[in-house]
This record gives structure tokens, sequence and C-alpha cells, in this order.
């Protein structure tokens, strides 16, 4: 068997029994209101540092490129409450246009 192999069966077996005792925590641990703030803030944290991650990294490096304007404009437009879709279409287009014209 090769690590290739171990290490997948080790993450599937891992992943599994994560998923056993998530579902095995007694839910009156659950309800209390540090665990609740947590929970609201796990998907905001995770998907802000994808975010960043997608936005200002390439490969080991940081880099500052068309994509900051579009993480910009974005900020921008949420901080005026448009909708979720002028958003996205908002920073691509701002994205593509400074990545055509540079």
């Amino acid at each position: 068997m090769t690590p290739i192999w171990i290490a997948v069966i080790g993450a599937s077996v891992t992943a599994f029994l994560n998923k056993y005792v998530g579902h095995s925590v007694p839910e009156r641990w659950l309800n209390k209101p540090r665990f609740m703030r947590i929970n609201t803030l796990v998907p905001i944290v995770l998907l802000s540092a994808l975010v960043a991650v997608q936005s200002f990294a390439d490969k080991k490096e940081l880099v500052i490129d068309q994509r900051a304007a579009g993480v910009a404009v974005a900020l921008v437009l949420l901080k005026y409450k448009a909708p979720f879709p002028i958003v996205v279409i908002g920073a691509a287009i701002t994205s593509a246009a400074i990545y055509n014209w540079f």
C-alpha cells in the first residue's frame, strides 16, 4: 500500500470519526450562548479567508493585482447594500476591465 492510499484512508477515517462525534454531542452542550455565537461566525470567517486567499495569493506569493480592485468594488457595493448578484457582477466586471486594460 502506497503512502498516498494510507493518507486517503486515514483522512477518510478521521472525517468519519469527526462527524460521528459531532452527532454524539448532547444538545444541551450546544445550546450555550458562547457556542451559538461561534457557530454563527464560523461560516463568515471561512468565506472571508477564502476570498482573501483567492484574491491576494498566487501560489506562495502575496500579490496585489486586478482582483484587489474587484474586492474593493464589492466592498463598496456591500456597504451600500446592493443585491448579491450586483455585487458579484460589479466585482467581476471591474477585475476583467482592469485586467484587459493593463
